[in-house]
């Protein structure tokens, strides 16, 4: 019974780990998107920061509540959202202006939604 419990606070502790590295990419992409852009990817086009200020006021949103509360329909909650996001990124990878971008996002993407699912509480009754 202790080690489940301890496991269990493990993963909690993780997740909230996991959320908060999410809030700081989500407020980077926020408050500095022309600096990510140029570090990550030059090719994207300055018009276009609009669409990483979207993306990073989500993730915000978005860790913010798994910070609050890293439960387990939570956690599969965010992680549904990050996979779909990743899976939309995938039309985008061919494009000379958004591939590098989409790969980026989309990787980072897949690897949260895959890092909640493994690293999150187990169940809701503990």
């Amino acid at each position: 019974m202790t080690t489940t419990r301890t496991t269990h606070g493990r993963r909690r502790l993780l997740a909230r780990l996991l959320s908060g590295l999410g809030l700081g990419y989500g407020l980077t992409l926020l408050t500095r998107p022309g600096r990510v852009v140029a570090a990550l990817c030059p090719e994207y086009p300055s018009s276009r920061t609009w669409a990483i200020r979207l993306l990073g006021g989500r993730l915000i949103i978005q860790h913010a509540v798994l910070l609050a509360a890293p439960a387990r329909r939570t956690l599969l909650t965010a992680a549904a959202v990050d996979a779909i996001h990743a899976v939309t990124m995938v039309p985008l990878l061919r494009s000379r202006r958004y591939g590098r971008a989409a790969a980026i996002s989309g990787g980072v993407a897949a690897a949260y939604a895959a890092a909640a699912q493994v690293l999150g509480p187990r169940s809701e009754s503990r």
